[in-house]
């Protein structure tokens, strides 16, 4: 199919969007992304050797950006100053690249996003030409602000970061799907593919996830798998499902024509 996913302009035949942390080396965290088909990878700034240390294992190593599209990130952020101090840093060491997510965190135990400090970020970040794919809460209205401010893409949680509970408010992403006109991607909270396939089910143009691939006891077969999930969602998204009907049997085969019994 001649379908695929643009942000900031560029085009990706991947919809599935993968983070780099948490596995228990760069070789584990390469055979991933490559079984995943990703081609957008985080990189969490302020945990990631990008060459900031000389003598330590650098990422930019095993997974060339010549390959995927880095998309830096603010994880660990509690504070708009912060999130925007990373997100510089961040451009210096990949050399002026602009494509960035931005996360500001309420609190270490939820790691709920505090929309407040995102939405002061998001305003400095666009304004300086950040292309800003911004985490959020579920709020609709939320979205719409952070979308109206020039972010990219408006990336909603389906539950708290690392909990793998899943889609928990279904409803939430079909109201941000109908107000936004940017991609939206379902952030935070997938456990497993058919999570994902729920997510792509709903219409959502694409899933992020880092802890339901790195954290499973196989994170190659989980990564392969969830490729498989993003990709069956969407194919029955644009398929178009059948209606639901309750009390309402409807019979597999035609009913015209049917041989009359022997006995009638």
């Amino acid at each position: 199919m001649n379908d695929t996913l643009t942000i900031a302009g560029k085009r990706y035949s991947s919809r599935l969007l993968v983070g780099t942390g948490k596995y228990k080396d760069f070789t584990e965290t390469r055979a991933a992304l490559d079984a995943s088909g990703a081609e957008i990878v985080t990189v969490a700034i302020r945990r990631t050797n990008l060459g900031q240390n000389a003598n330590e294992p650098n990422l930019l190593d095993a997974v060339p950006p010549s390959k995927f599209t880095y998309l830096p990130n603010t994880a660990g952020c509690y504070s708009a100053d912060d999130a925007v101090r990373t997100l510089r840093l961040a451009r210096e060491l990949l050399d002026g690249h602009s494509l960035v997510k931005l996360e500001v965190l309420g609190d270490p135990q939820s790691l709920y996003p505090n929309v407040i400090e995102t939405i002061a970020a998001a305003k400095i970040l666009v304004a300086e030409g950040f292309q800003v794919m911004v985490y959020t809460s579920d709020d609709p209205i939320v979205a719409k602000q952070l979308e109206d401010i020039g972010c990219a893409a408006i990336m909603p949680l389906a539950s708290l970061i690392g909990s793998g509970m899943g889609i928990l408010n279904p409803w939430n992403l079909q109201l941000i799907m109908e107000r936004v006109q940017v991609p939206v991607i379902v952030d935070a909270g997938v456990g497993t593919a058919s999570d994902a396939a729920i997510a792509m089910e709903l219409g959502c143009d694409g899933v992020l996830m880092n802890t339901a691939i790195a954290a499973a006891k196989d994170p190659v077969l989980m990564a392969s798998a969830m490729k498989k999930g993003v990709e069956a969602g969407r194919e029955a998204y644009l398929a178009g499902r059948m209606p639901k009907k309750l009390y309402s049997a409807s019979p597999s085969s035609p009913t015209a024509g049917i041989i009359a019994s022997a006995r009638s």
